[in-house]
């Protein structure tokens, strides 16, 4: 019935820049409906370049959980691919107000493309065969937001950057697959991104039947995702660590 796709597993700045991990976001296909998650630095090559061949002009739309570039880099080229440089009207963008408003991340000429831009908040939302909510406001340095998707019998949570929450718990205990932005191997208090412990807190509480640890930040390619999967597998067996082109099948 469809597939999600890491494109990217990249997380902060550096691991961004160095291109040490795709920063290309996540592809999700139900049904006849496609669309994009955070499409930061590199998103239309990697969909290019992708086997099998992901067709950007294909996507009905894209969501950004928040601003900073590493999730919306490539949003304006996927804009421009989705509408086939403009001479399709279509398409829907998901975004933060702060994403689109002054000091946005969308170019002006590119938002008459679009059929239509929606400012997403706490509610929920629709585009083809995909039903989505958003439970709350994180706490990051911007406006960003979780995601709850609804397939069938599948609840695919994820958790975008913030800082950690016990709210974070209730909004995503019905998860049966949990996505989880991991930046740090170890607590960071100066930064609001979740570290490994964290993580793994999380998904002690929350027990989905799946759980996908992604967009790592320097100190966990360092400790090196595969080495601590191993580790953490005897209490944790439902940890997955994304790599670049990971794919989880839907029902």
């Amino acid at each position: 019935m469809g597939f999600i796709k890491f494109l990217g597993t990249a997380g902060a700045r550096f691991v961004m820049i160095r291109q040490l991990r795709s920063s290309a976001g996540v592809w999700i296909n139900y049904k006849s409906t496609n669309l994009i998650i955070d499409p930061g630095p590199g998103a239309i090559v990697r969909c290019n370049h992708t086997r099998p061949h992901l067709d950007p002009t294909n996507l009905d739309a894209i969501i950004l959980t928040h601003k900073h570039l590493d999730h919306s880099g490539d949003v304006n080229i996927m804009i421009e691919a989705m509408t086939e440089g403009g001479y399709r009207k279509r398409g829907i963008l998901f975004a933060p107000s702060d994403a689109v408003g002054n000091e946005g991340v969308v170019f002006s000429y590119l938002k008459n493309y679009l059929d239509k831009i929606v400012v997403i908040k706490k509610g929920e939302y629709s585009i083809g065969d995909i039903n989505f909510s958003v439970p709350f406001r994180n706490v990051h340095s911007v406006e960003t937001y979780g995601l709850k998707f609804c397939f069938d019998k599948e609840k695919v949570s994820f958790i975008s950057d913030t800082k950690y929450l016990s709210d974070l718990i209730d909004a995503y205990k019905d998860s049966t697959v949990l996505v989880i932005n991991v930046v740090f191997y170890q607590p960071r208090s100066d930064y609001d991104h979740l570290c490994l412990d964290e993580a793994l807190k999380l998904v002690k509480e929350i027990k989905p039947k799946t759980a996908i640890f992604t967009h790592f930040g320097m100190s966990m390619l360092r400790a090196k995702p595969h080495i601590i999967e191993g580790k953490i597998r005897k209490d944790f067996p439902m940890v997955k660590f994304a790599y670049d082109g990971f794919t989880l099948s839907l029902p």
